[in-house]
């Protein structure tokens, strides 16, 4: 009698490096849904199908966990700056493009903030570090306080903002978007129809831009 064949078992386990973006991935899926309260070791090891000591290799634990989730999420607020810095207006003399830029990142931030809650939740919900460097490398990767540097650079390159009001003025910007993101998310504008938030959104980009 022919011994019986079998299929090959599926495999259980990882190849060394799938089972840590597996992680990954599953962790970033519990932040879009539930900001970064929801990021859990358990759950993600639950969701990647594998035994929670597994995870251990790649993540000593969920602060672990939390934080190369709050990296890609960070990651994510500046793809969507870069992509509104890069469909920003092309016409107009150099300040006119370099304010369409300006009010561009603003507006990329705002819209990861409404479209994205979680992730925003997570990216800037506990400990947050610029390195200088990496801030002032302009909008090269998805840094998003490099985009934001970036356009206000080309401010001054432009004529458009003097040199001397440029010191601090990423931190009058930034803080002024993310305020009414926060009022949005969780202050007295929440209950505020999305199209009212949007053009909120745009006078607050225009003082922003008066103000510099």
């Amino acid at each position: 009698m022919d011994a019986i064949k079998r299929k090959p078992a599926q495999r259980s386990t990882y190849r060394h490096g799938d089972l840590r973006r597996a992680l990954l991935e599953a962790g970033i899926a519990l932040a879009r849904d539930g900001g970064p309260e929801a990021v859990v070791l358990r759950e993600a090891t639950r969701r990647a199908g594998v035994a929670p000591n597994a995870a251990y290799r790649h993540f000593a634990s969920r602060e672990d966990l939390l934080a190369a989730v709050r990296a890609q999420a960070l990651a994510e607020v500046g793809r969507a700056m870069q992509a509104q810095y890069a469909a920003a207006s092309a016409s107009g003399s150099d300040a006119d493009r370099a304010r369409a830029r300006v009010r561009a990142v603003g507006r990329g931030y705002l819209g990861f903030a409404l479209a994205e809650t979680g992730l925003f939740r997570t990216a800037f919900g506990g400990p947050f570090e610029v390195d200088p460097e990496a801030a002032r490398a302009g909008a090269e990767g998805h840094n998003p306080f490099g985009h934001l540097n970036a356009a206000l650079d080309a401010l001054v390159a432009a004529g458009a903002l003097a040199p001397e009001r440029r010191a601090g003025a990423e931190y009058l910007a930034w803080s002024s978007v993310h305020g009414l993101a926060l009022l949005a998310l969780d202050g007295p504008l929440k209950a505020l129809p999305r199209p009212a938030l949007v053009a909120l959104g745009e006078r607050l980009l225009d003082m922003v831009e008066r103000g510099l």
